[in-house]
């Protein structure tokens, strides 16, 4: 049997660091930090403003991937975190071997700015939140994964997250 590994996904901002740790905390599984696989080349460009195009995300989407398949073939249940906007993405990171599930994390793009504005410790500008939004390509029916609002306080969001993966965990 595959190992399971919850995909955490959404703009910069939904809160998927947060969500991603209490789920991995509550299952006891294996967190990682997906911008913590961009090569240094993006982190610069992010900084800088710029944002990433496919090419850029090509290699981070497969290092994601790969770890994903170096975890589930140890046998290790994991949550990850990546923005995975688009569906080419997923496409490229539901190449893993593990079994991956989605869970996309929904919120209006003013929620969103305004925890934006009041967070120092990322690299992520502001200024980049429209492209971001603008780049999504929400989940589609044929996708595993399930969408949650990042509306309500963190504690129910993950609540609502675990109870509507819980059948399939």
């Amino acid at each position: 049997m595959r190992a399971v590994c919850i995909m955490v996904m959404g703009p910069s901002g939904v809160g998927k660091t947060t969500t991603a740790k209490a789920i991995a905390n509550a299952l006891n599984w294996t967190f990682a930090e997906g911008d913590e696989f961009h090569p240094a080349s993006n982190i610069a460009k992010m900084s800088a403003g710029i944002p990433l195009d496919d090419q850029d995300r090509q290699p981070w989407l497969e290092t994601i991937r790969d770890w994903m398949t170096q975890k589930s073939k140890e046998g290790v249940n994991t949550v990850i975190t990546c923005s995975a906007l688009k569906r080419r993405y997923r496409d490229i990171l539901q190449g893993t071997e593990a079994d991956l599930r989605f869970l996309q994390l929904d919120a209006p793009v003013q929620l969103v700015g305004e925890r934006m504005s009041r967070r120092s410790d990322h690299y992520m500008p502001l200024s980049l939140l429209n492209s971001q939004f603008d780049a999504l390509e929400p989940l589609q029916s044929d996708e595993n994964g399930i969408v949650i609002s990042v509306e309500e306080n963190p504690e129910q969001v993950v609540s609502a997250a675990l109870q509507a993966l819980a059948p399939n965990i």
